[in-house]
């Protein structure tokens, strides 16, 4: 790898917009805010010229560059991003606190895009659950975890139609369900597995990828969410992902169910703005 592929991390040289290619979304500072802790989300293209002198300025909570020590930064502000409790944020640069690191202070995140996969990748020099488990510390589990920027999907609002029809189904299968006594498992939300926390296995986001292109995200609402999904390395034993597996066997029918239908949105692709 040459050091310019080294020191923009894959990214593109100058400014740059990050664009969702299943969503046509672009990475987005919400409300433009500069404040610390800021969300950054998916949003429609506010401008869609690449040239420089014809963009307007406004825009420019969509355009991000990487600045000399290797963060990923947002144009309108100038601040980095950062990863806070699964979600991407603006950063401001912060003083030293002890014992370090910890959630106020710590090193920030290193994105990388691979071109090759069209996913952004997070890379973290400490474990990002600040402070490590005891557990954590002894095996450093969470270096054999690969973290990625996913987007949820978001299905539109339930109608009428859509209410009798499932109203129909029910009452037509419910003689069947009573003579044999089945019940239908209820399935997870993609939002549950970020806010439950439950690390996919390779294979498992793997199974979201080839049936990207046919999920259904056709909600009418104009942003989406960005989370880091942690994805473990099924070659990692360590003991810790065994006892989170066994804690978490309850409610594996539920997330199971609910990475079989394609949740999660990885492909980014990048374009440079360019200089008139």
């Amino acid at each position: 790898m040459t050091a310019h592929n080294t020191e923009t991390n894959g990214f593109p040289e100058g400014y740059f917009i990050i664009r969702s290619v299943a969503s046509n979304r672009l990475l987005d500072v919400s409300q433009d805010s500069i404040e610390d802790g800021a969300t950054v989300i998916l949003f429609p293209e506010s401008e869609t010229s690449l040239v420089e002198s014809r963009r307007n300025p406004n825009s420019n909570n969509q355009v991000f560059f990487m600045d000399t020590s290797g963060a990923l930064c947002s144009r309108s502000s100038g601040h980095a991003l950062d990863i806070e409790d699964d979600r991407l944020v603006l950063r401001h640069r912060r003083p030293v606190s002890l014992p370090f690191p910890n959630p106020y202070s710590h090193p920030l995140p290193k994105f990388s895009y691979n071109k090759e996969t069209a996913e952004i990748h997070v890379e973290f020099s400490c474990d990002p659950t600040y402070p490590p488990r005891a557990s954590a510390r002894i095996s450093g589990s969470w270096k054999g975890q690969t973290y990625l920027l996913a987007s949820i999907p978001v299905r539109r609002p339930r109608t009428i139609l859509d209410d009798a029809t499932e109203f129909i189904s029910s009452t037509l299968a419910a003689p069947f369900s009573l003579f044999s006594g089945n019940t239908s498992p209820q399935s997870a939300t993609p939002e549950d597995v970020f806010q439950n926390g439950v690390d996919l296995k390779e294979e498992e986001v793997l199974e979201e990828d080839r049936g990207e292109e046919a999920e259904v995200d056709d909600s009418p609402e104009l942003s989406r969410s960005v989370r880091m999904l942690t994805i473990v390395n099924s070659a990692v034993d360590d003991h810790h992902l065994v006892e989170k597996a066994s804690e978490q066997a309850e409610m594996a029918d539920s997330y199971l169910s609910a990475l079989s239908m394609p949740a999660l949105l990885l492909k980014y692709s990048l374009s440079s703005t360019l200089v008139s």
